[in-house]
């Protein structure tokens, strides 16, 4: 057998039909988050969004191509050079990047333009892999883990000065992958009881109630550990300053810009202000429900129709999905979501190198967080931070940095053999 055949063999193309078939039904939504039934146009116009969005696709099918066929090791070789270039570009955008609603997130020449905190992401999983591949790298030593946290930390510090919030928490995804690779779990302990401490502290409007809460638990620690005052007084410390952070927690959000003050409130109570800043999540969640079992069909979605929900061809595509094929096509597309992330968990699994099970688990890490926080956001139960769905929303950005982000990593999934020889 010839080493192309060979090649050919390797490749997953479970996960290539499954994003063929992604960008085909968001194509399709697309078209219908826009559609003007008393002013009709082809799917194929190229002066609305499903028309632009097609020759997006035929770029993104360009990139595929000259993904696949480069030298794999390619990859490797040039991630510190792509990270870096993308962090200038990144301390750049500000600066000649265009604004839109208040945000500088787009550099380009005419009507070509990029969103560089896009790419970066796929630039950081390269830089991360090919830092944590050397074999001193040891993620249980304090040494290693702030040099993996600030390789994450420099773009999300820069993309907060465009600033881009939503994009920036999306970097805090790469956890899940410093997760498999050996972070020490009293981190996620820690991380995970901060984020039940600010969600009670936010949604329970007498902070007494939780002060109490925790000195019950603090109490139950100290009665059922061992009585050390050592270990006794780190309990009350540590209940303290649990209870100085509940406190802390109105004066921080109080700083906050007020659109993302008014996102949070929202969360807490949706009927706050139905028709000013809970309006999106509101009208998103009506068409979802309105859609039923089976959807009202295609291009009949009336919430679509009469543009109700802000955004529905970007951040909210998943409602004109909910809408108009009902249960069924929302599950349908879950569905393929939930197969593409396993198959991914399968493929990263079965790699020979750590630098490509690392960077296969920031591809998953990347694609699950905006999979699951953009579908929470149409459904209220996550604040609207402005993420796109992979493969699915309009934008070039999204499309071509979500299309690189995976193909590279099919690519080195193909050529794990060869990449275990070079590595000997």
């Amino acid at each position: 057998m010839r080493q192309d055949d060979l090649y050919i063999n390797k490749i997953d193309w479970i996960s290539i039909l499954i994003y063929a078939a992604l960008v085909i039904i968001g194509w399709f939504n697309i078209y219908a988050a826009v559609f003007d039934e008393q002013n009709a146009k082809s799917i194929f116009d190229l002066s609305i969004n499903s028309g632009q969005q097609l020759v997006r696709m035929g770029a993104a099918i360009i990139m595929i191509l000259l993904i696949m066929v480069a030298d794999y090791r390619l990859y490797d070789n040039l991630s510190m050079i792509l990270y870096v270039f993308f962090l200038i570009l990144l301390i750049a955008t500000p600066f000649i990047g265009k604004e839109v609603n208040g945000q500088i997130l787009t550099v380009g020449i005419g009507s070509v333009r990029i969103q560089p905190s896009e790419f970066a992401k796929f630039a950081t999983a390269l830089a991360l892999a090919k830092y944590m591949e050397r074999p001193s790298f040891d993620l249980s030593q304090i040494k290693y883990q702030l040099q993996a946290l600030a390789i994450i930390m420099i773009p999300v510090i820069l993309i907060m000065l465009q600033p881009d919030t939503g994009t920036a928490m999306v970097y805090f995804a790469f956890f899940i992958m410093l997760y498999r690779e050996g972070m020490p779990q009293k981190y996620y302990v820690l991380a995970l009881t901060i984020i039940a401490i600010s969600l009670l502290a936010l949604g329970v409007e007498n902070n007494l109630y939780l002060v109490f809460a925790i000195a019950a638990v603090v109490a139950i620690l100290i009665f059922l550990g061992k009585k050390k005052i050592s270990r006794i007084i780190s309990f009350i410390v540590i209940g303290l300053l649990m209870v100085a952070y509940v406190y802390s927690l109105d004066y921080v959000v109080s700083k906050l810009p007020q659109h993302q003050q008014n996102r949070i409130m929202v969360l807490f109570n949706p009927d706050l202000d139905p028709l000013g800043v809970g309006w999106n999540v509101t009208q998103s969640k009506i068409a979802i429900g309105s859609g039923g079992f089976l959807g009202k069909g295609y291009l009949e979605g009336t919430q679509t129709k009469f543009d109700f929900v802000p955004e529905q061809h970007t951040d909210f595509i998943f409602c004109t999905l909910g809408e108009e094929f009902g249960w069924t096509g929302s599950f349908i597309v879950i569905l393929l979501f939930c197969t593409l992330l396993i198959r991914l968990v399968i493929m990263a699994e079965r790699q020979k190198t750590r630098f490509s099970r690392v960077y296969g688990y920031c591809v998953i890490s990347i694609l699950l967080f905006h999979f699951m926080v953009n579908i929470a956001m149409t459904i209220g139960l996550f604040p609207v931070i402005g993420i796109p769905l992979p493969f699915f929303s309009y934008g070039g950005s999204s499309l071509w940095s979500f299309t690189i982000l995976l193909f590279i990593f099919i690519k080195l999934d193909s050529h794990r053999i060869q990449m275990l020889g070079r590595m000997n």
